[in-house]
């Protein structure tokens, strides 16, 4: 919403079989994502529980300015967006058709690339500094790409009730996506258009604002309603928490 990090709370739910050195790795965890913004944790609350619960709360300083919501593209506007897209999608694959570990079973080294990919689903890494530099440039609307960048821009095209066209061919595939492609038999777009995992910054812009690196302008807000990229649509891919 275009706000510095600040701080986040912690709600953790714990058996009482839990290890002490895994709580250790779990707090180091929290450490170093929050030094990457200058936050820290600064409370929550703990109690027992069968399994392992962790709800994080996240609070930051708007410094003045308003909060960007969802619901302000308008027709005319050009949707961009900065950070990783399908890396993540890439990791699960790889994991889940048991082909991690190389390009052949047995493979005593994983290629880079596909380490790369499964290191992103395991880690993301948010582009947080593009947050607020998305705010200063005076962008109309913002979300983060947690469900697929399709579904995703879906919630702020149904807030702003406009349509979002985009351009598949602005989409730069990355080698290490072709290369887990080819080993998966997949289509690397797919992964780009409808995994979500990477924390991927979506924003719309007012037409002729400057968009520097990282932001990438990949389509624009048109009167209407949906998403459409190339033929697909924002029904076809993406997580749905509650879709049967």
């Amino acid at each position: 919403m275009g706000a510095d990090p600040t701080g986040i709370v912690v709600g953790l739910g714990l058996p009482a079989t839990a290890a002490a050195g895994w709580l250790d790795d779990l707090a180091d965890g929290f450490r170093d994502e929050c030094d990457l913004v200058g936050a820290s944790v600064v409370g929550g609350d703990t109690t027992r529980c069968d399994l392992v619960v962790i709800g994080v709360t996240a609070l930051g300083d708007l410094g003045g300015r308003a909060p960007v919501t969802r619901s302000g593209a308008r027709p005319g506007d050009v949707v961009a967006v900065a950070g990783r897209l399908g890396h993540a999608a890439a990791g699960l694959a790889l994991l889940r058709s048991g082909r991690a570990a190389g390009a052949e079973p047995g493979d005593p080294e994983p290629p880079a690339a596909l380490v790369a990919l499964v290191d992103a689903h395991r880690r993301p890494r948010p582009p947080y500094a593009c947050g607020v530099q998305a705010a200063e440039l005076g962008a109309t609307a913002m979300l983060d790409v947690s469900d697929g960048l399709m579904q995703d821009l879906g919630h702020i095209a149904d807030a702003g009730g406009v349509g979002i066209v985009l351009d598949p061919a602005a989409l730069a595939v990355p080698a290490e996506l072709e290369a887990a492609a080819r080993l998966l038999g997949a289509d690397p777009l797919d992964w780009m258009l409808t995994g979500g995992d990477d924390h991927a910054l979506a924003a719309a812009f007012p037409r002729g604002v400057r968009l520097p690196p990282p932001w990438t302008e990949i389509g624009r807000v048109v009167e209407g309603a949906g998403v459409e990229a190339g033929g697909r649509t924002s029904e076809r891919g993406g997580w749905d928490h509650f879709r049967a």
